[in-house]
């Protein structure tokens, strides 16, 4: 059974840091683009950033461009997202999601094209 299951969320203060996982079971992530979305109290879901199968591509919303990175460990077939000077507009929940291609050079950040996601992790930002 494919799988993808977030973990590593939690409360962090205002310009803190934090790791998040996104671990994937019954495939592996070698052909897969995973992206990491976010939905904050009241908003639509959102792309955040993505890294592509072979991992030498990658894309971030502007809101985070700087603040985030997002790196697959092939080894552990786990994608992660570190997350630095957070802010409370950084409170949401986060989903991993992937989807195959053949193209080892493809990100996208469309959620409509990806058809496998995890459960979610929260992440709040308050001191």
């Amino acid at each position: 059974q494919l799988q993808l299951v977030e973990s590593g969320g939690g409360l962090v203060q205002p310009g803190g840091s934090l790791r998040i996982s996104c671990a994937a079971s019954g495939f592996t992530l070698d052909d897969y683009v995973v992206g990491w979305f976010r939905q904050g109290p009241g908003k639509e879901r959102e792309g955040i950033s993505c890294i592509s199968p072979g991992g030498s591509v990658t894309s971030y919303t502007d809101s985070v461009k700087g603040r985030f990175a997002i790196y697959k460990d092939n080894t552990r077939n786990t994608v992660y997202l570190h997350m630095h000077s957070l802010k409370p507009d950084d409170t949401a929940i986060y989903y991993c999601a992937a989807f195959i291609t053949t193209v080892q050079t493809l990100c996208l950040m469309d959620r409509s094209v990806y058809n496998y996601w995890g459960q979610g992790t929260q992440v709040a930002v308050s001191s």
